[in-house]
């Protein structure tokens, strides 16, 4: 009995120590990182440029493993216990985030209330208002490499079903317009399928990469391409890319149609005519995978146009050897444009952006961008503006000044705008979003995300009939040995089988025991980064779940429903705590809303605020009209956010102070009814707020509860090997000989 309470309180003290130290790293996280919002906010980046997460507080379960997937570093963060987007501008959309959240509260939206961003309007097959003309890729907002390969093979596999091969010669089942990822993943997708298409581009093989300066560094990530097997690093040059799309398309036995522009699509869905510089081309369906950045933004300057020193990207340095360079520009493309010249060329190189600070790059870019900065190799012009082109100068707005600078070269890094030209003659309708999901106007781009909630749930489904199998067939075997009192069992032919140490109980709680520890293959999935490629996280936390749901009714019969073994005992009783803190962590948290009463609560101080307009005129007259009005101001303070236990002491007390202050004014109210009403609308106003209030402090304690889970967890697998121990001790070997 003592060697049990030492163990036990061991076992808490272990705990304890652990718990606080989780407990405060995640609270220095949590500094750091509302910090960094407070400082994105100060400085007007709070704001994403394109697609981005929104995080879902009162879905959100504090599971923190979206943190570290972002290739951009440290966009989410922890603040309020929950994650959120701390670094908004250098958001570029890769999407991981959401993917890597086990309960769906991260949502992908385009802009936000204040920055729209116009896109074509598509299904969810990515089919266009123009019936049988799809759009994947860049121009339909997703603009990254994996994104595009993804909507490529999931346009092309939507196809091939609807479409039965043509024997006509002159007629291709697809036109792809466009030999990027997206255009060359439909493209291997449609062959892998057995269908024909052209594969035509305005310029080469690899899109928007083939333009990329020579040996620029592309992240992308490993995906399976028909054809070709594993595809992608996280790290590949821009010649190393191109090399593994150009084996690809050798491989897979087809063409790519290079310097063919399209001028318009004609026709309609099954008959198309797509009239290109080289002649029309006909096909049953057309897939648009051109980009935005075939038509790049311009600078929109006199003198642009008249002379051949502006360019729209940086191809090969060395051309610009000892010339003058200005790079106009803030984002990624203009800051590697100036360091390649700066670092491979003797040219004087310039950079000039319109905003004072750079916001939207990678921090590895303006890390190396402010060094060479700082060594004198590029001259920085921020905030600048460029207002005209000249033969050897250019005219450049800074600092309130008009500069005239010498100048050979321009490089306008500016992004790519929308071909809403070629598009409107296409027939294509687009939408404005404002802060959308994917799936917001016309299930954009959604099949996908559909699917994938099928493919859960018929894994939930089939899980919950394995756990529910294994269940019954344990009972079965066993059923009338554990119905009878303990007393009598050792009359049971089967007895010496069944029992916890016979060959069946023990050979349950090995296997039990085994399946329990799989449990953590969720935490290490979250944590290793080789296992981020299988499956989704919310897969591991489906299965997760089922095994801790699992794992306690398989000991129970390992245990032959008796408690005779006290640490045994102890450990079966812990795993049901582990259990439930998890049920606590997962279900339970979410259900505590955050801002839900936040709308009422502004509702009702706006009309509490009315009320104290109507009565200030009668109050002001009176001889003490302020204490009517520090009545009145309680509609403007913030619900407190104080710790759960301080909310339940201070709540008596506020109440008994609120009655007191009324009847002090109560005289003060021309008639009782005005009182009355008074009363009324403080009170309902002090209840929101201490609804808000007890909200906000239940779900920072029930946080608390994810890091007792984990500590429990720890200490369970503890409490599992000093079974395990004592087991061997006592002479339980059979399964080693």
């Amino acid at each position: 009995m003592v060697l049990d309470v030492l163990v036990l309180g061991g076992l808490l003290a272990i705990g304890l120590g652990l718990g606080l130290f989780m407990l405060r790293r995640r609270a220095r996280r949590e500094a750091a990182d509302s910090a960094v919002l407070a400082t994105a906010v100060k400085e007007g980046r709070a704001e994403a440029m394109t697609l981005h997460p929104v995080i879902d507080p009162d879905r959100c379960i504090g599971s923190l493993s979206c943190l570290s997937v972002c290739p951009e570093g440290d966009i989410l963060g922890v603040v309020d216990g929950k994650a959120a987007l701390v670094n908004p501008s250098a958001c570029i959309g890769h999407g991981k985030c959401a993917l890597e959240c086990p309960v769906n509260a991260i949502t992908l939206v385009f802009g936000s209330e204040k920055r729209g961003v116009d896109l074509p309007e598509v299904d969810e097959f990515f089919e266009t208002s123009r019936k049988g003309l799809h759009i994947v890729g860049e121009l339909g907002g997703m603009g990254l490499i994996k994104n595009a390969i993804t909507q490529g093979l999931q346009l092309a596999r939507h196809l091939g079903p609807k479409l039965k091969p043509t024997s006509t010669k002159d007629l291709a089942d697809v036109i792809i317009v466009g030999a990027g990822p997206s255009g060359l993943a439909t493209a291997l997708g449609l062959k892998e399928l057995g269908l024909s298409f052209h594969v035509l581009d305005q310029d080469t093989l690899g899109g928007t990469i083939a333009h990329y300066p020579r040996q620029k560094v592309v992240m992308t990530e490993r995906i399976d391409l028909p054809f070709f097997g594993r595809f992608g690093a996280p790290l590949i040059s821009k010649e190393q890319l191109l090399e593994s799309w150009q084996a690809a398309v050798k491989k897979a036995g087809f063409k790519v149609h290079t310097g063919v522009k399209v001028d318009r699509i004609e026709g309609e869905d099954g008959a198309f005519v797509v009239q290109t510089s080289k002649g029309p081309v006909k096909g049953r369906k057309v897939v648009l995978a051109i980009g935005r950045r075939g038509t790049p933004r311009k600078l929109g300057v006199a003198g642009e146009e008249d002379f051949s020193k502006v360019t729209y990207r940086l191809v090969d340095a060395r051309q610009y050897e000892t010339g003058r360079v200005l790079v106009v520009g803030g984002g990624d493309a203009a800051l590697e444009a100036a360091i390649q010249l700066a670092q491979e060329t003797d040219a004087e190189v310039s950079l000039s952006y319109r905003q004072a600070e750079l916001g939207k790059a990678r921090e590895a870019n303006k890390k190396r961008f402010k060094e060479l900065v700082d060594q004198g190799r590029i001259f920085s012009f921020m905030p600048s503006t460029v207002k005209a082109v000249k033969q050897s100068s250019l005219t450049l707005e800074y600092d309130g000044k008009q500069l005239d600078l010498p100048n050979d070269y321009v490089i306008a890094c500016l992004g790519g705008e929308l071909p809403t030209e070629f598009l409107a003659k296409s027939g294509v309708t687009m939408t404005r979003l404002h802060g959308e999901a994917l799936g917001a106007k016309a299930k954009r781009g959604s099949a996908l995300k559909d699917q994938n909630e099928r493919r859960h749930r018929r894994l939930s489904f089939g899980l919950f009939l394995v756990g529910a199998l294994i269940v019954a067939t344990l009972f079965v075997v066993g059923q009338d040995y554990y119905r009878l009192p303990l007393a009598a069992r050792a009359a049971h032919p089967g007895h010496a089988f069944l029992k916890p140490a016979g060959p069946w109980g023990h050979g349950v709680g090995i296997v039990a025991t085994v399946v329990m520890l799989s449990n953590f293959l969720y935490a290490v999935r979250k944590r290793w980064e080789r296992l981020k490629g299988f499956s989704t996280i919310r897969t591991w936390l489906t299965f997760h779940q089922f095994v801790g749901f699992l794992s306690p009714l398989v000991i129970v019969f390992h245990a032959a429903f008796q408690t005779k073994n006290q640490l045994a005992t102890l450990t079966g009783v812990w795993m049901t705590v582990v259990v439930i803190t998890g049920v606590i962590g997962r279900f339970l948290y979410q259900l505590v809303p955050t801002d839900a009463k936040s709308d009422d609560l502004a509702s009702i101080s706006r009309r509490w605020k009315q009320t104290g307009d109507e009565l200030e005129e009668e109050v002001t007259r009176l001889e003490l009209p302020q204490s009517v009005r520090s009545l009145l101001d309680v509609a403007e303070h913030r619900p407190s956010e104080d710790s759960l236990l301080r909310f339940f002491t201070q709540l008596p007390r506020q109440y008994a102070s609120d009655w007191r202050r009324l009847r002090e004014v109560w005289h003060l109210f021309p008639t009782p009814a005005h009182g009355r009403e008074f009363r009324k609308d403080f009170f309902q106003l002090r209840k929101l707020q201490s609804q808000v209030a007890f909200f906000k402090s239940l779900k920072r304690v029930m946080s608390v509860w994810r890091v007792f889970h984990v500590v429990l967890a720890i200490l369970l697998v503890l409490l599992i090997a000093a079974h395990i121990g004592l087991s061997l001790f006592l002479g339980y070997r059979w399964i080693l000989k």
